[in-house]
C-alpha cells in the first residue's frame, strides 16, 4: 500500500487563494466559488444555472435586483445595504460585489431566495452544496483506512479515514467503492474496510418557502377582442366594434405606444370608452406595443435600464388607474435574444405593480419556436395572469412564400408547446379574423441573377399579399368567380387561380377554419380565446365563439 499523498489543491483544481471548489450533490462541478473577507460568493451565472434565475444585474446602474410578488429587493453592488419592503437593511457582509467584470453574490444572500444547504471546508477551500435530498446509501468504516484517488493500493491517498467514520457510497465495485466523505472528498475505499451498507434519508432544508405569485385570473373563460385604435378618434368606433360581439367579455384597445427608448409612450386612453365598456359588461385591458415607433426605439436601451423600466411601468399603471382600466396587455414584438433577460425583468416588475393595484396582466407571445425562447414563457406563466399565444402570422406580410395565416397544426403546436411551460388555466389562444390574398409572379432573369448565392435565390417567384377582413375575402373570391376546396391539412377553405402570369392564393379564415381552433382551446381546457381584430369578423362568427367560450 503506497503512503504517497495526493496534492489536494491539484485534485480540486485550485486557482489562487480566493478560489473555492464546489461539490454539488455528489459531483465536483466545473463552476467555482470565491471567498472574500471570510464570506463565500457565487458568480451570477452559477446562481442562475443551479439556484435561481430571478436575480437580475443592471450593469449600467450598478444594481442587483430580486423581484418578489409584492416588491423588489434592491442593492447597490458593493454596498451592504438592501432596500426592500420594510425599507433599508444593513447586512454584516456585502451581498453583491464585482471582481473585475464578474458579479459575485454572497451565498447567504442567494440562500434567502433559493432552497439549498451548504457547508464550507478549508485546506483547500471547498463548498458542499445540496439542493436535493434523495435517499442515499451509506456505510461506516470498520478499520482505519484511506480514501484514494483511484481504486487501487498504489493510488495516492486523499484522506485518512478512522474507524467509525461514515461515508456516502456513490458506486460499488468488486473490491473497491467510490465514496464521499463528510468533508466532501470523493475517492475510493476498499470494500473490506467498510461496514454493512444501509439506506439513509437526509433531512431536507425546511427554512425556505417559495414565494406565491398570486394570480388575478378570472373564474370564467376569457373572450377577448383586440380593438385597433390609432388615434383618439378611434375610440368613437367602440359601439360599432362591439354591437354584434356576442359573448365578448374583454376588449383590448391598442391605446399605449412606446415612443422612445427613455420610457415614454403615447396614450389614446378614454374614460368615456371605459365607462361604455363597463356598461356593456366588458373589462378593458389596454394594450401597450413597441411597433408604431419602432424606428426610434432601442428596446435593449429601454429595457436594460432599471430607471427607464420604472418610468414606463409607472406611466402605464398610472394610466390604468386614472382611466379605470381592468388590465394591461403587453405586446412587445421582435425582442432580441440579448434583450430577453431585460424583457422578462420588465414583465416581473410590471407584475408587482399590477398585483399591488388589482390590474390584470396579460402578455402576448409568438407560437414557441427555437428563435423566440428569450420571451421566457415559463417565467411569464409564474408572474403574469395570462399568457396569450398569437396563433397567427404563420405566413406574414413580407413572407417569401404564400401560405395560411393560421393553419390548424400551427395553432396546435403553439398550444402544446406553451402548455409545457405555462399552466392551462393561464393560457389564452389567439385566433385571426383576417385572411391574406397572395399574389405570386415569376422572378425575372435579372432578379434571379442578382440574387444568386443568397437565401432569396431558392425562391423563383416574388410574393406579395394583402390582408382582408372575412367578408372582403369572400367578396374577392366571388369577384374572381372562384370556388374554394377544403384543405384538410390546414383545416381551411383554399382557393387558387391564375390571371395572365400572376398566381393568386387564399386560405380563408371563416367559421369552418375557426371552429377547429376553438376545439383545441376547449380540449386543452385553456383560459379562453382572443381575436385579432374586432371589425374584421363576420356576424356569424360570434355565435360560434360563444358556443365554445360561454
Amino acid at each position: 500500500y503506497t503512503k504517497e499523498r495526493a496534492d489536494l489543491s491539484a485534485y480540486f483544481h485550485m486557482a489562487g487563494e480566493q478560489d473555492v471548489a464546489i461539490v454539488l450533490q455528489d459531483e465536483l462541478i466545473g463552476e467555482r466559488a470565491r471567498i472574500f473577507d471570510g464570506v463565500y460568493y457565487l458568480d451570477l451565472d452559477t446562481v442562475h444555472k443551479y439556484f435561481n434565475s430571478r436575480f437580475y444585474e443592471d450593469q449600467g446602474e450598478g444594481l442587483l435586483l430580486y423581484t418578489l410578488p409584492d416588491h423588489i429587493a434592491r442593492t447597490v453592488i458593493g454596498s451592504n445595504v438592501v432596500t426592500g419592503k420594510e425599507g433599508e437593511m444593513a447586512y454584516e457582509y456585502v451581498p453583491a460585489r464585482y471582481e473585475g467584470e464578474t458579479l459575485y453574490i454572497a451565498i447567504d444572500y442567494v440562500k434567502q431566495y433559493a432552497n439549498f444547504s451548504y457547508e464550507g471546508f478549508g485546506e483547500p477551500f471547498r463548498l458542499q452544496i445540496y439542493n436535493q435530498w434523495p435517499e442515499r446509501k451509506v456505510a461506516e468504516v470498520k478499520k482505519d483506512t484511506a480514501v484514494r484517488v483511484l481504486g487501487g493500493v498504489k493510488s495516492e491517498i486523499l484522506k485518512d479515514l478512522p474507524a467509525g467514520e461514515k461515508v456516502i457510497l456513490l458506486e460499488e465495485m468488486e473490491t473497491w467503492s467510490k465514496v464521499k466523505t463528510g468533508d466532501a472528498i470523493i475517492g475510493y475505499v476498499e470494500n473490506k474496510k467498510l461496514g454493512e451498507a444501509r439506506q439513509e434519508l437526509p433531512i431536507p432544508v425546511t427554512d425556505y418557502e417559495e414565494p406565491v405569485y398570486t394570480s388575478q385570473a378570472r373564474d370564467y373563460k376569457i373572450n377577448l377582442g383586440w380593438h385597433v385604435v390609432s388615434g383618439i378618434g378611434g375610440n368613437d368606433t367602440f359601439e360599432a366594434m362591439t354591437e354584434n360581439a356576442k359573448g365578448l367579455n374583454v376588449i383590448s384597445p391598442t391605446w399605449f405606444k412606446v415612443s422612445d427608448s427613455e420610457g415614454n409612450f403615447t396614450s389614446f386612453a378614454s374614460r368615456d370608452y371605459v365607462d361604455k365598456a363597463h356598461g356593456k359588461g366588458l373589462e378593458v385591458w389596454g394594450l401597450v406595443e413597441n411597433i408604431e415607433y419602432k424606428d426610434s426605439i432601442d428596446m435593449y436601451a429601454l429595457l436594460s435600464s432599471t430607471t427607464k423600466r420604472a418610468k414606463l411601468i409607472e406611466g402605464l399603471v398610472g394610466e390604468a388607474l386614472t382611466y379605470g382600466l381592468d388590465g394591461i396587455n403587453v405586446d412587445f414584438e421582435k425582442i432580441s435574444e440579448e434583450c430577453g433577460e431585460h424583457y422578462i425583468q420588465f414583465i416581473r416588475e410590471l407584475s408587482v405593480r399590477c398585483r399591488q393595484n388589482g390590474i390584470v396582466l396579460s402578455i402576448d407571445n409568438y407560437v414557441p419556436k427555437g428563435y423566440n425562447m428569450q420571451y421566457n414563457r415559463k417565467e411569464q406563466g409564474i408572474v403574469a395572469d395570462y399568457v396569450i399565444i398569437m396563433g397567427y402570422d404563420e405566413h406574414y406580410a413580407g413572407s417569401p412564400v404564400a401560405g395560411p395565416v393560421s393553419s390548424y397544426n400551427f395553432v396546435k403546436e403553439g398550444i402544446e408547446e406553451t402548455l409545457k411551460e405555462v399552466p392551462a388555466e393561464k393560457v389564452i389562444s389567439g385566433i385571426p379574423f383576417f385572411t391574406r390574398l397572395w399574389e405570386e409572379v415569376p422572378k425575372t432573369e435579372e432578379e434571379l441573377s442578382s440574387q444568386a448565392g443568397t437565401e432569396e435565390a431558392q425562391y423563383t417567384t416574388k410574393v406579395t399579399s394583402q390582408a382582408f377582413d372575412m367578408n372582403t375575402a369572400k367578396t374577392k373570391l366571388a369577384e374572381a368567380g372562384i370556388e374554394t376546396t377544403w384543405d384538410d391539412n390546414a383545416k381551411q377553405n383554399y382557393a387558387t387561380w391564375v390571371v395572365e402570369s400572376t398566381t393568386f392564393e387564399m386560405w380563408l379564415e371563416d367559421e369552418q377554419s375557426i371552429e377547429p381552433k376553438l376545439k383545441l382551446m376547449k380540449e386543452h381546457k385553456l383560459a379562453g380565446t382572443a381575436a385579432w381584430a374586432l371589425g374584421y369578423e363576420n356576424g356569424e362568427i360570434w355565435n360560434l365563439i360563444q358556443k365554445y367560450v360561454n
